[in-house]
């Protein structure tokens, strides 16, 4: 995945560029966990590991954000701004979940057997 350049978008651009990395991330949190529950215990691994890449494009803006702010340069407030920030928050906060719940499922597994 090529690294987004945040300085050369707009706010409504970096919302939205939060909104479909933290978003495409989530999907694959999700289905992780279907196909764990189907058995397929690599597959499941591989689908966390594209979140997190997904959730470090969305953490790079955000950063970005964050930097910018620091340096003086104030962000407009908005509807979209806060869903995004939500949005990443939310799948941040899931995939961790996420994981440990696969730790603990497969060290279940490993005691009943």
């Amino acid at each position: 995945m090529d690294k987004i350049q945040a300085e050369n978008l707009t706010q409504e651009q970096i919302g939205f560029q939060l909104i479909l990395h933290s978003g495409n991330a989530r999907s694959k949190i999700i289905q992780s966990l279907r196909e764990y529950r189907g058995g397929n215990t690599a597959k499941a691994e591989d689908l966390i590991k594209e979140a997190e890449t997904d959730l470090s494009a969305a953490h790079d803006i955000h950063f970005h954000m964050i930097q910018k702010e620091a340096n003086g340069k104030k962000t407009d407030f908005s509807l979209l701004l806060m869903h995004a920030e939500d949005h990443l928050m939310s799948t941040l906060t899931m995939k961790e979940l996420v994981k440990e719940l696969l730790e603990l499922f497969k060290t279940k597994e490993g005691s009943s057997s």
